[in-house]
């Protein structure tokens, strides 16, 4: 993996931003470096098919844990994003057309790594007219094709300058999960997500619903970016108005002094109240450490979604 302490070339639009102070962070989210051969394995599969994965590019802390155990998550239509994040590490510039190919290397690797559950995602796409939607079901459709007991979940865009079809044509490739990350409370959208906009992504997880009722949704948010827990609270009614089924809660880590800055470390116990407040709330499968990610104990995670559902079906619930 890059060393993410060194600013790269990789973010001329962030070069003219002060530099952020990056505090110390404490042992509760220290995290060993990967020396396994699972992880070796897994770099090499990934290498051998050419795939790009989020673990590196956004510079997951649980790379070395999932990697080991043979789970990576995919990221489609290259390693070139067209936002600018300020708390994303993935580079910002203008994309290669897309590898029609992709698909079938994404199915390939799968297959050979023996994933029961996989998560893909894939940088934002505003330079295409569907947002890449077409190549999301296709990659959907190429994995069904080589692995049909393997459960999917997607993390997409917004799909913000796309219309209405584009998110239609990645539902009807039937994802066992879309996930859409809100990632921040919505007064923090000018500087931690310029590019988005909060309301919109809402209401797209909605429309999920909305097109298929029996498609799980998933979102997430960073803390300790400046929010506060009333913010937080407030963003998971908001949820939980458009009926998302799962919620994670992480803590946000910055890649390198030109990103946006760590305002504080959430507390293990400030995020056990979180995971206490989004159950009282009603999502059926909240994840809220300060290590988790979206796609991090993705498929165990999955397993006891569709259980909590099953029992709330059981109980009459709706």
């Amino acid at each position: 993996m890059r060393d993410l302490k060194v600013p790269d070339q990789r973010h001329p639009e962030k070069a003219h931003r002060p530099d952020n102070a990056q505090p110390r962070k404490p042992d509760w989210i220290r995290v060993k470096a990967p020396t396994s051969k699972g992880y070796h394995e897994t770099h090499r599969i990934m290498r051998e098919n050419k795939l790009v994965t989020v673990c590196e590019e956004a510079g997951c802390p649980n790379a070395g844990e999932c990697w080991s155990q043979g789970h990576a998550t995919m990221m489609i239509m290259g390693e070139i994003c067209t936002r600018g994040c300020s708390f994303c590490n993935i580079a910002t510039g203008r994309p290669d057309a897309l590898d029609t190919f992709e698909p079938g290397r994404v199915a390939h690797a799968v297959q050979k790594l023996g994933l029961k559950h996989v998560v893909i995602t894939s940088v934002d796409r505003d330079d295409l007219e569907d947002g890449g939607a077409d190549h999301f079901a296709q990659t959907i459709r190429a994995v069904r094709h080589r692995s049909p007991d393997t459960t999917i979940e997607i993390l997409t865009s917004d799909f913000l300058k796309c219309d209405d079809t584009a998110l239609e044509i990645v539902v009807e490739a039937r994802p066992d999960v879309f996930n859409h990350n809100l990632e921040t409370v919505p007064g923090l959208y000018p500087t931690v997500r310029p590019g988005a906009r909060y309301f919109h992504s809402l209401r797209l997880l909605q429309r999920v619903k909305d097109l298929d009722p029996t498609m799980f949704t998933k979102s997430g948010l960073m803390v300790g970016l400046g929010e506060d827990a009333v913010q937080v609270k407030q963003v998971m009614d908001d949820m939980r108005a458009a009926d998302i089924d799962f919620l994670t809660i992480g803590q946000y880590l910055q890649p390198t002094p030109k990103h946006h800055r760590v305002d504080r470390f959430v507390t293990p116990d400030e995020f056990a109240a979180y995971e206490k407040a989004a159950y009282g709330k009603g999502f059926l499968m909240v994840s809220a450490t300060p290590l988790t990610r979206s796609s991090y104990h993705a498929g165990d995670d999955f397993a006891k979604l569709r259980q909590a559902r099953m029992e709330k079906l059981g109980n009459g619930k709706v």
